[in-house]
């Protein structure tokens, strides 16, 4: 009997095997995610992250990552978010982030330095976004410190802006999400805003029973409030939380997906908070006083604290439509023993958790989730898992018995059960290893397909890994390009008809934790020999629908918005039609 690697993958997700029978020894032995070195990809940057006697806390939160094709050269490039000076912290040498271009051999170059994107504070993570709709991604970069947003000058270099945009954002930023709120066609940002950790009063927390100081839970420090800024069409920003439910919501923000929970078009966010509740935020449109209306609805969403009525330590989170009904699901990373939630939608503005009964639960007990994402990695059509995990504190092995500072990374495959299996045994040797993961970015690095991995560690070097999972299924690429709608075409709906099934897709942006994803959309449509059709709604305000048949597979295209595909990764653009309706 010849079995696809799906098969295989879910009958020894489901029965608990560990080796492959007789057969499938090639399977076996080419892992699911493969490490690339950096003696291979060239990518030698390390993360610095200031760590000291004194344990001050932003040393151990970063770094992000971001997959982005800054030359627009249709290769996705690596961005690598550094930290820097600070009141707590003078390097004694230079500390910089990091660009690397791809060089389309699997291998990157340095071009940092030319791009002029070394940073200039103690940075946290990045956001990826064309806010000009110019065509070219920008870059913004939150930190500890102040933010800085980088224009692309589209000749490998970029500007920085910030003042000029009005996005000096003070304080202590961490995860941020281009969207646009107002569908006016330009991208908006959601900046997370962390504790107040102004002053003197850093060490507060006193020492841990080593007789050293550690990295204070940030319950003791006092919430902040998170800033919205709206895009104003001529390069800058205007600061539009003031007086609404963002800005009355004090919180202790770490990551934050835009995502559309209701399915009424607009485009909502979910926060999480570390040690105060989670927030909801769901647009209820303009308002009469001229803000925009924003409900804050977590607590009776029931995705604000656990199933016990407690905050948790909220890290990471995604959105997707996890099991395939066509409503946007919802995930939050969380510290060890507070479990990791899989919130599934009601279809009514509630939600409930079923980690339990995907078995995430139990797998993520001891771990603490940072990084994170819902893709479909093995391209068979289904959302699958994968999480970067790693404790806070550095020196949490000489007290605990049970949790560990450096963890193990965790890959979940959704069955035909629609239940997510821990296959994390099969995904290869880097899932043996240990990391202080943060950052994770998911990008497609090498154009094969399948969607590869990009972690920042803490304090370390980031790790890379080729996914080699998605083997004997077949896929579509999609570069969509919007027209009326932003550039980015972020809140685009995409279904898709393959092998008799159709599946649902909502171009969400954010999630996981400091980083950003490849904005390319990969549709996989396993073992089925084509694609019948392909619908785009487009976001508002054009609401634009093209239908589109005759489609290559297993390549990428570039899709304009009532303008069908146009040539892009060798598509012919000949071959295929558009109808707007």
């Amino acid at each position: 009997m010849n079995l696809t690697r799906r098969q295989w993958i879910w009958l020894a997700s489901v029965f608990g095997t560990t080796q492959l029978v007789r057969g499938q020894e090639a399977f076996a032995q080419e892992p699911l995610f493969a490490e690339v070195p950096p003696s291979a990809s060239g990518i030698t940057w390390v993360h610095e992250n200031a760590i000291s006697p004194s344990h001050y806390l932003p040393e151990a939160l970063g770094p992000g990552c971001a997959f982005l094709d800054f030359d627009n050269d249709g290769w996705m490039d690596i961005f690598l978010v550094n930290s820097g000076p600070s009141d707590f912290w003078k390097p004694t040498k230079p500390v910089r982030n990091a660009l690397y271009k791809n060089n389309r051999d699997g291998t990157f170059t340095d071009v940092t330095e030319k791009a002029g994107v070394s940073g200039a504070y103690f940075g946290m993570g990045v956001a990826v976004g064309d806010y000009d709709n110019d065509g070219w991604p920008d870059l913004f970069v939150t930190a500890y410190g102040k933010c800085i947003l980088y224009k692309n000058n589209h000749d490998g270099t970029f500007s920085d802006v910030t003042e000029k945009a009005r996005l000096a954002t003070p304080g202590w930023t961490t995860s941020a999400v281009w969207f646009d709120y107002d569908a006016d066609g330009k991208l908006d940002l959601f900046v997370c805003s962390f504790v107040d950790y102004s002053g003197v009063k850093k060490l507060e927390c006193g020492n841990n029973q080593l007789g050293k100081n550690y990295y204070c839970v940030p319950r003791v420090f006092k919430p902040t409030t998170s800033f919205l800024y709206h895009n104003n069409g001529d390069g800058t920003f205007t600061e539009v939380s003031k007086g609404t439910a963002i800005a009355r919501a004090m919180g202790k923000g770490l990551g934050v997906v835009a995502t559309d929970i209701n399915n009424d078009g607009r485009t909502d966010f979910f926060v999480a908070n570390d040690t105060v509740q989670n927030f909801l935020f769901v647009s209820r449109g303009p308002g009469a006083n001229g803000r925009w209306n924003w409900e804050e609805i977590a607590l009776q969403a029931g995705v604000g604290f656990s199933e016990s009525g407690r905050p948790r330590s909220g890290m990471g989170v995604d959105a997707a439509d996890l099991n395939g009904n066509g409503w946007q699901d919802l995930f939050v990373a969380n510290v060890d023993h507070e479990m990791f939630s899989v919130y599934e939608n009601n279809k009514d503005e509630t939600f409930r958790d079923v980690a339990h009964a995907n078995g995430v639960a139990r797998s993520t007990r001891l771990l603490s989730g940072w990084g994170l994402k819902y893709f479909d990695y093995d391209n068979d059509g289904a959302i699958d898992l994968f999480l970067a995990n790693g404790h806070p504190d550095d020196m949490i092995d000489n007290y605990s018995m049970q949790v560990k500072y450096k963890e193990p990374l965790l890959l979940f495959h959704q069955g035909e059960d629609r239940k997510l299996h821990d296959v994390s045994d099969q995904g290869g040797p880097a899932f043996q290893k240990y990391f202080a993961a943060r950052g994770l970015a998911v990008g497609d690095f090498d154009n094969d397909g399948a969607l590869d991995v990009l972690i920042g560690n803490n304090g370390a070097a980031p790790l890379l890994l080729k996914n080699n999972a998605a083997k004997g299924n077949n896929w579509l690429g999609l570069k969509l390009e919007g027209a009326q709608c932003n550039r980015d075409a972020i809140g685009a709906k995409i279904y898709w008809t393959a092998g008799g099934k159709k599946r649902f897709r909502l171009k969400n942006n954010g999630g996981s934790y400091l980083s950003s994803h490849d904005p390319r959309e990969v549709l996989g449509i396993g073992t089925a020999s084509k694609i019948d059709e392909l619908e785009i709604h487009w976001p508002a305000p054009s609401k634009q629908i093209d239908r589109l048949t005759n489609l290559p597979l297993n390549q990428y295209v570039r899709v304009v918005e009532n303008g069908g595909i146009r040539e892009y990764q060798h598509a012919a653009a000949s071959q295929h039609t558009s109808k707007a309706s």
